[in-house]
Parts: structure tokens; C-alpha cells; sequence
């Protein structure tokens, strides 16, 4: 029973800071929002400069391509590719 409530517990909280991340993400349409949540290492600034560096270049060609936005490396890269899609929709 003490492992049940300390699963749960364990749950509410990753909920409750944003540690869980809700699944794949399109980085040619989402939101800086959407960014900020999904990717693990990003937040509001380095979301804002994937929009910004989507908007001046157009879409991603490739996941890869991501690294060529400030502050954006293969690290993060390697951390998060199972969670990047992309698509010119």
C-alpha cells in the first residue's frame, strides 16, 4: 500500500512541475509553448529561438538541423530524438 501512494505521489508531482513531457513534438508547427514542454532542456528562451530560427530559414529539413539554433546541441539533441518529428504541415 505505502508503494502505491508513493506511485501516485510520485506522479501528481512530475505533473505538477512539468517534469512529465507529453509525447512527440513537430518542431516545424509547434508553438514556443508547446516547445517548452516537449523538449527536455528547453525552456520559454530557447523555444522562442527555434520559432525564430523556423520563421527566418523556414522548416526543418531534419531533426538534426535543430542544432543550428543557438544554445540548441547534440546533447539535447540525442536526449530528445525519439521525441522530434518534423513535417512541413
Amino acid at each position: 500500500m505505502k508503494f502505491i501512494k508513493t506511485t501516485i505521489l510520485a506522479i501528481i508531482f512530475a505533473f505538477i512541475t512539468g517534469v512529465a513531457y507529453a509525447g512527440p513534438v513537430n518542431i516545424n508547427t509547434a508553438t514556443a509553448e508547446s516547445l517548452a514542454v516537449n523538449i527536455k532542456g528547453v525552456g520559454k528562451k530557447k523555444a522562442e529561438a527555434i520559432i525564430a530560427y523556423r520563421q527566418a530559414n523556414g522548416p526543418f529539413k531534419s531533426v538534426e538541423e535543430l542544432a543550428k539554433v543557438k544554445g540548441i546541441g547534440p546533447k539535447l539533441l540525442l536526449k530528445n530524438r525519439e521525441n522530434l518529428l518534423i513535417s512541413s504541415n
